[in-house]
């Protein structure tokens, strides 16, 4: 049993380098997470008004004048979505197609909320065991040094976490928003389409 908590404690302590350096590197993609979805704040802020500007002229009847809207994604999705026509199978996979884009870059900052807490509990938990046996004989030096790493790391964890919640949980309303939004938009487009049609 000793041979066995002994080659344990090798695997454990030998996990310990690369749990840091990807923990490191997922550090620097939350930062770098973090830059971009502040862009992107300020960028779908300037095209609110485009899209109110947008769904008000829907609500009342009237066409969409695109020289009023800027020039945001979803006044560039209108605009595809105008190109086509309005026909319905075409506009509906192009939705769908921007839907599944979202989707895959919501799983990317999923993917940093799982994990984040993963690897800074494995940071934390490997350097306890080195720091209970420095306290045990008597080497505060080295219990020290791997409790400053243990708690290094579940800072470093929780940061990766909160940036990939905070990301996620907005991007997911805006981009709910959005696709509804444009599902709105291309069934009062088709509802007007059918009055025009029997019209004649």
């Amino acid at each position: 049993m000793h041979y066995i908590t002994q080659i344990l404690n090798w695997i454990s302590l030998s996990l310990l380098l690369p749990v840091t350096i990807l923990l490191i590197a997922a550090l620097a993609a939350s930062l770098v997470t973090l830059g971009g979805f502040g862009s992107t704040c300020l960028g779908l802020l300037r095209q609110r008004r485009g899209r109110e500007i947008a769904l008000k002229e829907l609500e009342q009847d009237h066409s969409i004048d695109f020289s009023r809207i800027g020039s945001g994604v979803f006044a560039r999705h209108l605009h595809e979505l105008a190109e086509l026509g309005w026909d319905e199978i075409h506009c509906e996979k192009r939705i769908s197609d921007w839907h599944r884009s979202y989707e895959r870059e919501l799983e990317r900052a999923g993917f940093m909320v799982k994990v984040g807490p993963m690897l800074g509990l494995m940071g934390t938990l490997i350097p306890m065991g080195p720091a209970l046996a420095g306290l045990a004989s008597g080497d505060i030096g080295s219990m020290a040094y791997n409790m400053q790493i243990a708690f290094a790391t579940t800072v470093a964890g929780c940061f990766v976490a909160g940036v990939g919640l905070l990301v996620h949980s907005v991007k997911r309303h805006w981009y709910a928003e959005e696709i509804s939004s444009l599902r709105y938009a291309l069934d009062v487009q088709l509802r007007r389409k059918e009055r025009e049609h029997e019209a004649r």
